[in-house]
């Protein structure tokens, strides 16, 4: 367990999440809570309330597994085209502050930037679109391409083997405790939480890791 910050001369590759740790978690958080609830209710002609209590033992039911993140998923599950909110919605979609900041500056490092996410390509995809944030990543390696959420070895093992890296001289940043766990667990050498990935909502509290609201606060880079 560390909670100092990231050692910079001992990174060679930074792993990002994207929701709540680059963008606004409340995004996404709208879109599940509401939108999806509301389209639901309508289709069957109860209430909002009515919709989120069927809802709600659903969701956790999957929570930190792969169907969690499964768009298609959970498009069969509601019978809502979840994909289609996304696009939709997507001037909700906002970059937090000094995420950019961050990405030029690693970049002029030469320190190469990976995307790691849970999130659906149906979901990355429209959101690295509409942000314009495509470009700062030379991979991009999400759970439904694995088929294995962030949350399981097998994502990290995976990642590995599609994108070889040495565990020990990486960053990783993310906003979900079981994820930054297992991300210690596979070795990752250098941890960051995000204590503050919806903009909407209280901090969160990280008593084991090293922690930060946003990314520029790991800023200025040493070399």
């Amino acid at each position: 367990m560390s909670l100092a910050p990231p050692d910079w001369s001992r990174i060679d590759v930074v792993l990002l999440d994207m929701d709540g740790t680059m963008l606004d978690l409340a995004f996404d958080n709208y879109v599940w809570r509401t939108a999806v609830p509301t389209r639901y209710a309508a289709a069957r002609g109860i209430t909002l309330d009515a919709a989120r209590r069927e809802l709600e033992p659903r969701f956790l039911a999957v929570a930190h597994t792969l169907p969690w993140y499964d768009l298609d998923y959970w498009s069969e599950v509601t019978g809502v085209d979840v994909a289609a909110l996304h696009v939709e919605y997507r001037e909700r979609i906002r970059i937090l502050d000094g995420s950019v900041d961050f990405l030029d500056a690693v970049r002029a490092s030469g320190r190469p930037i990976w995307l790691a996410t849970n999130a659906h390509t149906d979901s990355w995809r429209p959101k690295l679109e509409y942000t314009g944030l495509a470009h700062y990543f030379e991979h991009i390696v999400s759970s439904d391409a694995v088929q294995a959420p962030k949350e399981d070895a097998r994502f990290w093992m995976a990642l590995r083997e599609q994108h070889p890296f040495d565990p020990s001289r990486a960053l990783f940043c993310d906003d979900s405790l079981p994820v930054l766990n297992s991300a210690r667990a596979y070795g990752i050498g250098q941890i960051v939480a995000m204590h503050h990935p919806d903009t909407t909502a209280p901090r969160k509290v990280f008593e084991e890791f090293y922690s930060v609201a946003r990314l520029n606060e790991l800023l200025p880079i040493t070399m």
